[in-house]
């Protein structure tokens, strides 16, 4: 999951390879945001503590993948983790995968056993 690196999360030119420019995204917030956001935000920002566990990969076409997994994130600066369960698309476009649709959607904290 290379855009939950901090190293990835700061590059525009690595952000901009790895999604696509017909993305969307729902945050945890129920708010939207495209690509260009992303791209003037990300770099910005100093990335959040991840981790992710129970990824779940469904082919959809052959250029297309759904990417189901459980992630927790510790936002600098504060105390408390949030979990969330999260949807990505991700589309192959001459060669390269890209994401084209992210959805997070906030959960009670996960159970210390694994799915």
């Amino acid at each position: 999951m290379d855009l939950l690196k901090p190293e990835i999360r700061r590059s525009p030119s690595a952000l901009n390879r790895l999604i696509s420019d017909d993305f969307l995204e729902i945050g945890g917030s129920g708010r939207s945001f495209g690509k260009d956001e992303v791209l003037s935000r990300l770099p910005q920002e100093t990335p959040p503590t991840f981790s992710a566990r129970d990824f779940e990969l469904r082919r959809l076409s052959d250029n297309l993948v759904q990417l189901l997994y459980k992630a927790t994130m510790l936002k600098a600066g504060e105390g408390q983790t949030s979990y969330s369960l999260r949807s990505t698309l991700w589309q192959l476009k001459e060669n390269n995968w890209q994401m084209l649709f992210h959805q997070g959607t906030l959960c009670p904290p996960f159970e210390n056993n694994h799915k």
